[in-house]
């Protein structure tokens, strides 16, 4: 009777917890999940591949770094636990290259934000002075805002132009910038100045401390790294050796495989998370 009661009052505060959370419906969650992806292959560079390319490609990556490993080693259970860490290798790249993009990015919008400042405060229209970025701006902005001039030479309709090029940065500093330019643009102002200016400062303080803890943390992160890589490097040079296939080859061993994968890829991601700096996201779409 009292493990029945138990159940009940468990049952009864998951419910209470459930009902705290607003149900998101499951095309809704399949389209935050393709938007994110869509922003980081855009972040990183790519933004020609689909999600279900990336998908493509990680599976068959898995399946060569498999059937190689397989010839080396005649494991099919090291031959698998490869595969499935080689499937994780590609969408794992995507996000390295995102984030270092990102950094530099974060520090090219400052220059970004004051030569479009001055350009305003020299008289120029909004179109104008956003179109002027494609020569006086950052070298690695350029193309962007030289698709957005092209576009609105070609439709003359701005807010149209500033949306796509929104979406062909996917960088929430630029959002922000852009949405106060679409208010600047729509109900009017004359602060958009001094906006800019200040958002320029805040930019450049918020360069400055991430390069200070980025600088603390590096050493300890790249250890962490190591850390989770040794195993495996081990394994695959001892995966040559009879005794060492014999012994992943039986059900122990793949428990031990299994386990260690778990392990690895669940402290990796462990660490990544404590050690990650707090990041903008794109709330401003």
């Amino acid at each position: 009777m009292g493990a029945v009661a138990g159940l009940l009052l468990g049952a009864g505060l998951v419910c209470l917890w459930w009902s705290c959370w607003p149900p998101i419906p499951r095309r809704a969650r399949r389209n935050q999940r393709t938007s994110g992806l869509h922003d980081l292959l855009t972040q990183a560079g790519m933004p020609s591949l689909t999600p279900t390319a990336v998908l493509t490609t990680s599976v068959a990556v898995g399946l060569v770094v498999g059937l190689v490993v397989l010839g080396l080693s005649s494991s099919p259970t090291i031959a698998a636990a490869f595969g499935v860490l080689a499937t994780l290798a590609p969408q794992a790249y995507i996000q390295v290259r995102a984030r270092r993009r990102r950094v530099a990015l974060r520090e090219l919008w400052p220059d970004a934000v004051d030569d479009l400042a001055s350009a305003i405060r020299a008289g120029m229209s909004l179109p104008e002075a956003v179109s002027s970025l494609a020569e006086r701006g950052p070298e690695p902005l350029r193309p962007a805002f030289a698709e957005f001039a092209e576009d609105y030479r070609a439709t003359g309709r701005f807010i149209d132009a500033l949306d796509r090029l929104k979406a062909r940065l996917a960088d929430p500093v630029a959002d922000r910038i852009f949405e106060a330019l679409r208010l600047t643009r729509e109900v009017g102002g004359t602060d958009l100045g001094t906006l800019l200016r200040t958002l320029s400062q805040f930019l450049r303080q918020d360069l400055r401390a991430r390069g200070e803890l980025e600088a603390r943390q590096s050493w300890t992160v790249n250890g962490a790294r190591l850390a989770a890589a040794a195993p495996w490097l081990i394994l695959a040079m001892l995966s040559t050796r009879p005794q060492t296939v014999d012994a992943f080859n039986s059900p122990a061993g793949a428990v031990v495989l299994l386990v260690g994968g778990v392990a690895s890829i669940g402290a990796y991601l462990a660490m990544v998370r404590v050690g990650r700096l707090p990041e903008d996201e794109r709330v401003l779409r």
